[in-house]
């Protein structure tokens, strides 16, 4: 049994989003495949190439009026074996961290059933038709929609989990994922397996796959390293919980005791709701606290005035399909395992992928330490052949080009060019490639050799060329559209920690302020990693 099934729905967060906003129940809400479909957002017009659905330039039912994705790749995205690491001393984390909550946020898969969109490869490329066909091209197909749009109106893409910054990832945004990760024991924790070496790690399914709230979660070591901790800090704030109730003294202790008398719920599930409260509230204190002060810079965000009803947190298409995937530009050709006494081991990222055995054999304490010794890579138009190349294998064997699939998914969910996406937000267009990219006259003829025109080019690749803005590491409109998106999921969250009474009455579960909590801090509350300073910052970088 859930919380919001005995307390009214208006007082707690429900797995599904539903009834955060009290005037617009669906505001922020997963889809309901069948039955409620909850659509991406759009800040700047839809570009389908005839209204309603064709992608952008064509390419499906019409010629293809804009340069192959993987053209552009080729002429703009090719970091080859060189490594440009970021001016800001950013860590792995700091990418991580992006992926993480991105999960959190979004979901939109591929329509299993709906119409491939292939990514032609030009005649001869080295990597993806060695042999000169000029037949060759990278399987995608397009996104799952509304099926009530794209004939007589434009098509929509949907939205399958919450948007709120929730937890999401960890729980579920449906209650039978949710309740299938508990341990359903009695202690409101969540359930987890034990590794050869006694390490806590994720629930697996019979194929040996780790279970979380996002589906997601096995695409490569890092991440499974995240979900891991934040599973470990539910249980840990659920044991504390459980303490409090127990044995606390005092009128911390007795509010607590008074709040499980009044819910109604069993003894398990109102440690379990409230150690999930304590970890939403976590999760969104770093993002706000740490993670986008180095993202935009600090203090751009406007300050926090409280819960506005009348704003919609629903995810942008324009950032879920286009500028948060910046961080496919930080990648490094490999992920770390540090151990206590400071040796590595160096995992290539390509062997990265869909590995959970790996985690199985050697746990995640030595990813959390990796990722926060290893400087990023520069948040810029170029990526490494690991993803540019060799995306979940090798070309021909089922690897793809990250930023060919970035390209392609922008086109066909009618992601606007940036020139026409910047006129419709309030900024200037760009008169021609030089200013694009702030008069880097050799990224210039880059995107001059591929594109016919300035009002051509794609968002995303665009955006990545623009010269960073305001102390942050992304460009102008990079920046427009990740404040527009996180200033709404923090004024449309009845529940934001800042805006939640109900946390400071949890404050004896802490122990700190929740907007004192840092990720630093969840790492070596779960795990024998100590780290010093900020986990989004790396002091002595490991060079490989």
């Amino acid at each position: 049994m859930f919380w919001d099934d005995v307390i009214a729905e208006n007082t707690f967060r429900t797995i599904n989003g539903l009834n955060n906003n009290l005037q617009n129940p669906e505001f922020g809400s997963a889809t309901e495949k069948g039955t409620r479909y909850t659509q991406l957002l759009r800040l700047g017009p839809e570009a389908y190439q005839d209204e309603l659905s064709e992608p952008r330039g064509g390419g499906l039912t019409t010629p293809l009026e804009l340069p192959s994705a993987r053209e552009v790749s080729n002429a703009i995205a090719d970091q080859g074996e060189q490594s440009i690491a970021n001016d800001f001393k950013l860590s792995d984390w700091f990418w991580q961290w992006g992926q993480f909550i991105d999960h959190d946020i979004s979901l939109t898969e591929a329509d299993t059933s709906g119409d491939s969109f292939p990514i032609p490869v030009p005649t001869g490329d080295p990597d993806f038709d060695p042999f000169g066909t000029g037949t060759q091209t990278i399987p995608l197909t397009r996104s799952i929609f509304d099926p009530a749009t794209g004939t007589t109106n434009p098509r929509e893409q949907i939205n399958e989990i919450t948007a709120f910054l929730d937890g999401s990832m960890v729980y579920g945004s449906d209650e039978a994922t949710a309740l299938s990760l508990r341990a359903n024991d009695g202690t409101g924790k969540l359930a987890t397996s034990i590794g050869p070496d006694g390490e806590i790690l994720l629930p697996t399914d019979s194929d040996g796959n780790f279970l979380a709230g996002d589906i997601r979660v096995n695409e490569q070591l890092g991440l499974i390293s995240v979900h891991t901790l934040f599973v470990r800090e539910h249980n840990r704030l659920a044991q504390k919980t459980a303490d409090v109730l127990d044995n606390g003294k005092g009128r911390k202790a007795n509010k607590l005791n008074e709040l499980f008398e009044e819910s109604g719920l069993s003894r398990g599930d109102f440690i379990y709701e409230s150690a999930r409260r304590l970890v939403g509230a976590e999760i969104q204190t770093i993002t706000y606290n740490e993670f986008l002060p180095f993202l935009l810079g600090k203090n751009v965000l406007d300050k926090y005035t409280g819960y506005d009803e009348t704003v919609d947190p629903g995810i942008f298409t324009e950032f879920s399909t286009g500028v948060f995937r910046f961080g496919h530009t930080m990648l490094s050709p490999q992920l770390l395992q540090v151990e206590e006494d400071g040796s590595y081991e160096a995992v290539a990222l390509r062997d990265a992928f869909f590995q959970p055995g790996k985690i199985m054999e050697d746990g995640v304490d030595s990813l959390l330490k990796g990722l926060e010794s290893q400087q990023a890579q520069e948040v810029d138009n170029l990526l490494i052949d690991d993803v540019r190349n060799f995306l979940f294998g090798r070309p021909g064997a089922g690897g793809f080009d990250l930023a060919s699939l970035n390209i392609q998914r922008g086109r066909e969910n009618g992601v606007a060019d940036i020139n026409t996406f910047r006129n419709a937000i309030g900024l200037s267009p760009y008169t021609d490639f030089d200013e694009l990219t702030g008069g880097d006259s050799e990224l210039a003829a880059k995107f001059a050799s591929v594109y016919d025109s300035i009002d051509d080019v794609d968002l995303w690749i665009g955006g990545l060329a623009e010269q960073d803005v305001n102390g942050g590491v992304v460009g102008e409109t990079i920046s427009a559209i990740i404040i527009e998106q996180f200033s709404n999921l923090r004024d449309g969250d009845r529940f934001y920690f800042e805006n939640d009474q109900y946390l400071k009455e949890l404050k004896g579960i802490l122990d700190k302020n929740i907007d004192k909590v840092s990720l630093a801090n969840i790492i070596e509350d779960n795990s024998d990693v100590q780290i010093v300073g900020s986990a989004f910052t790396v002091n002595n970088p490991i060079v490989v």
